[in-house]
């Protein structure tokens, strides 16, 4: 069962993002919770808030267990950006572009395992073997 969650229009650049979101694709959820909240950049604290959110919906919306929860992939994609611009030298304008991200973190956990109602491996038909020579000499006399 998988369980997407993503913030959107997050104010950070996706290349500064994206650096923390490898550290922890692949990885089992306490250990990913553990690397981001000892990561000094703005962007674990952002990718922490997903990560919680996708594990309250895997534990509440799906009744998947947290322990057994893996990150199958965080993806960082660019947003909208806002561009501004600045006075500079000689009355001319310098651009300010201010970079949003999209964040999307997929969780993987496993399901419970259900009852198959197939019917029972059939045993092989025992194969009727044929008369040894023996056997048909003794018929015959």
């Amino acid at each position: 069962m998988e369980v997407k969650s993503t913030s959107k229009y997050v104010p950070i650049s996706p290349k500064k993002a994206r650096d923390v979101a490898r550290a922890i694709q692949g990885l089992p959820v306490s250990t990913a919770l553990d690397i981001l909240t000892f990561t000094p950049k703005k962007a674990a604290a952002l990718i922490i808030k997903t990560l919680k959110t996708a594990i309250a919906d895997a534990e509440h919306n799906f009744s998947l267990d947290v322990s057994g929860l893996i990150i199958k992939e965080a993806v960082i994609g660019a947003a909208p950006s806002l561009s501004r611009f600045r006075a500079a030298a000689k009355g001319s304008a310098s651009p300010i572009v201010r970079r949003n991200s999209h964040i999307r973190i997929t969780l993987v956990g496993t399901e419970a395992k259900k009852r198959s109602l197939k019917s029972p491996k059939k045993k092989a038909a025992a194969i009727p073997q044929a008369e040894t020579p023996a056997e048909s000499t003794e018929e015959n006399v």
